[in-house]
């Protein structure tokens, strides 16, 4: 498996991948090569997978990636997948994001006659937040096209990019849609007072890198409009935008009720989605949006846009309100009657919970594996993988 960024590095595209790569793990021999950076070992085994990871020039955060670490990445990865294969055989290679993951694995996949299955994410073809997103440039759209063409198979976690594929790419092969899956940990429930949270109050929480493509400069516009006069919110993560959206808290007055706790680990992130009372993103698009998935699980209801991967699990007044996307004030309005409306709220979080099992990660690796051995079983009939 290939991957430009796996955990520690980067956001949801690598957490999933990561959670993938150690279920099948439990059953198959599983190898990721991934970037590295400052700090990290060049290889370790985690959850019964190898990892090996590239040297790349400019990665100095991360949560985000350079330019520089992003075009580093197909070449410095070329060598040690070669030197792996020469060690081992392996059956099928499975990349994650067309560009710049998939100009890595492609090249190594033909020469060894190995099926390369790409799976795409969304960003990595389609994001509205960046100038230089591959459907608006060029050059990265024929990169994103020609590791398309070249795959013997493409899987995409949502109808969304699905459809953004086929929107913005010459590529008309099929599509196979894998929804993502999750894995709730073990952890320990804490109270607000404990977590350092206001008590006594609406508390909304968002969960995801501070970068321009999540806009929560919106979100803090939400909740200085009167109507959201009492809502409260917590921010989870860290990213570039971080200084800009204290500075934006502060010019809307709302600093006292937005609390920004940075990069948490796993078990404080749980809690803090337990402990609050809504699920709130103003994001200019999710591929899929695994955070949703974080909310339903932790059981309170979610306020949205409906432009992304979600509207393949979220539903209007079921899991919380999916608001037409660019409406500002029916977002505002849908906030305020989710904060003041607590046993309708409590409808939408029981039955988030409830839906939640259907999208564990068990059930999203499951498919990769039964994905994978109808390749193989195309490729060589008869003969057991």
């Amino acid at each position: 498996m290939f991957n430009y960024e796996y955990p520690p590095l980067g956001g949801g595209g690598g957490v999933v991948h990561a959670l993938i790569a150690e279920e099948l793990a439990k059953q198959h021999r599983v190898c990721v090569i991934t970037s590295g950076t400052k700090g990290l070992p060049p290889r370790e085994e985690r959850g019964g997978v190898e990892i090996i990871r590239v040297p790349v020039p400019g990665r100095s955060a991360l949560a985000a990636a350079s330019l520089v670490s992003l075009l580093s990445y197909p070449p410095a990865a070329w060598p040690k997948a070669w030197r792996l294969l020469r060690r081992e055989g392996f059956d099928i290679i499975n990349s994650h994001f067309a560009i710049p993951t998939g100009l890595g694995s492609l090249p190594v996949a033909k020469i060894a006659k190995i099926p390369h299955v790409l799976s795409i994410h969304g960003g990595d073809i389609y994001d509205p937040s960046k100038r230089l997103s591959p459907h608006r440039n060029a050059v990265l759209r024929s990169a994103v096209d020609a590791v398309l063409q070249a795959s013997d198979a493409v899987i995409a976690q949502s109808n969304n990019t699905r459809d953004n594929t086929y929107r913005f790419y010459r590529y008309r092969g099929p599509i196979h849609i894998i929804p993502l899956g999750i894995r709730q940990p073990e952890y320990r429930s804490a109270g607000r007072a404990e977590l350092g949270l206001p008590e006594g109050v609406f508390l909304g929480v968002t969960v995801g890198r501070l970068v321009r493509r999540k806009a929560l400069d919106e979100l803090l516009r939400v909740l200085a409009d009167p109507e959201c006069s009492r809502v409260h919110l917590v921010v989870v993560g860290d990213g570039p935008e971080l200084a800009t959206l204290q500075e934006c808290a502060a010019e809307l007055a709302v600093s006292d009720r937005v609390t920004f706790l940075g990069q948490v680990d796993e078990e404080r992130k749980w809690q803090v989605l337990e402990a609050a009372d809504a699920y709130l993103s103003t994001t200019m698009h999710e591929g899929f949006g695994l955070v949703y998935l974080e909310a339903m699980a932790a059981g309170i209801p979610i306020v949205t846009y409906d432009h992304g991967g979600q509207v393949d699990f979220l539903r209007d007044t079921e899991t919380g309100y999916l608001v037409r996307s660019g409406h500002f004030n029916d977002f505002v309005s849908a906030v305020a009657r989710v904060a003041t409306r607590p046993d309708e709220a409590a409808v939408m979080g029981r039955h988030n919970r409830e839906t939640f099992p259907r999208y564990r990660i068990e059930a999203c690796a499951a498919a990769y594996e039964s994905f994978f051995q109808d390749i193989l079983d195309r490729a060589s009939p008869g003969e057991a993988h």
